[in-house]
């Protein structure tokens, strides 16, 4: 009985085994395929380069931002930050053409490639940085919308604007922003809605509006250039946050790369005190190695953008820090006058929310 049992178990384990073996192994996962590799400095760089230039869209004229002086050069805050780019890209800050272009051709333009990187007053939203087929690398300006009115009004709040026309661009975000604040606040408002900048504050100067609406760093421009800026105010009502900066085709992320660190790198200079006068006299003995990194003293951090090393130097060189940029063309000594708000260093006394990270 015993040896029959023991049989019997045998034969049982060789069956159970038997069957095991016969059941097929369940296929191993295909493995992951690696991404595609990207070539370090991207195929923008290399069509900047073999042009010898950068082509920069911009606004086709917004005192500040970008627009000709009396001489036909351009200038302004975001006329710089081409020139920064240039400079990190090309060594020299003067190579960089303009195209002025309007805030509905924008975004096509630089799709269409015909343009190498948009600066022109462009707020990040999500269906702009999800539909439009573009990267938003970083933030030049903090801004948000606001209202131009006559002092003769007498308003102290935009949320007195009922039954006022306003005057507003189309194509841009200002549009719906109004319109959104309009129903938050069940403001009957008559929205006047002009093809470009220029034309809405013309028409607000011929009174065909009641309000003029756009970022408040707009306004303050338009405000400028009127026939007696003191007798308009800017309300203080901000009823949108805009955070404006450099636009580029999305699938070429080596480009956006250079972009968004040659930001970060007028940001960090003005972390550093190094201005455009100074950056060419850093001790390369200083016991600072984020400066010395910053300016291609040490490190070796420009190829890793595809760049020479003193590509953050030569930027800094064309244009001067971030704070050198704002003052030049927003603040204390430009026409404009702006306070740095949230535009200040997150180190300065009134904190802003300009902080470059890590050069390392």
């Amino acid at each position: 009985m015993i040896r029959w049992a023991t049989a019997a178990a045998i034969l049982l384990l060789l069956g159970g085994c038997a069957r095991e073996r016969a059941e097929p192994e369940p296929p191993a996962p295909a493995p992951t395929p690696a991404p595609p590799a990207v070539e370090r400095g991207g195929t923008t760089l290399a069509g900047v380069r073999r042009r010898g230039a950068l082509v920069c869209g911009v606004n086709e004229g917004l005192v500040g931002f970008a627009y000709r002086d009396n001489r036909g050069v351009w200038r302004g805050f975001d006329v710089d930050v081409c020139r920064a780019v240039a400079a990190a890209a090309l060594g020299d800050g003067n190579r960089v053409r303009f195209l002025p272009l309007s805030a509905e051709a924008r975004f096509e333009a630089l799709r269409e490639g015909r343009v190498d990187l948009l600066v022109r007053n462009t707020s990040l939203t999500l269906r702009r940085d999800a539909s439009e087929g573009v990267d938003f690398p970083a933030v030049t300006y903090f801004d948000g919308q606001g209202f131009l009115a006559r002092r003769s009004l007498a308003l102290t709040s935009a949320s007195e604007l009922q039954g006022a026309r306003v005057c507003v661009q189309q194509g841009a975000a200002g549009e719906a922003n109004l319109r959104d604040y309009a129903r938050r606040r069940a403001l009957e408002v008559e929205v006047v809605r002009l093809p470009d900048a220029a034309a809405a504050r013309d028409a607000y100067a011929r009174e065909l509006c009641d309000a003029y609406t756009t970022d408040v760093s707009q306004l303050a421009a338009a405000r400028s250039l009127l026939s007696d800026p003191t007798r308009h105010v800017i309300l203080p009502d901000v009823i949108s946050k805009e955070t404006l900066g450099p636009v580029v085709r999305q699938g070429d992320p080596a480009w956006a790369d250079l972009v968004r660190w040659t930001v970060w790198a007028l940001v960090a200079a003005e972390e550093a005190g190094i201005t455009a006068a100074s950056v060419d006299r850093v001790d390369p003995a200083s016991t600072e190695p984020e400066i010395l990194r910053l300016v291609g003293l040490e490190g070796e951090l420009g190829r890793t953008l595809g760049l020479d090393d003193r590509w953050a130097a030569n930027a800094i060189r064309a244009v001067g820090n971030y704070g050198e940029v704002f003052e030049r063309n927003l603040g204390a000594d430009s026409p404009l006058r702006l306070e740095r708000g949230l535009n200040a260093l997150w180190t300065a006394d009134s904190r802003g929310l300009m902080y470059a990270p890590a050069f390392r």
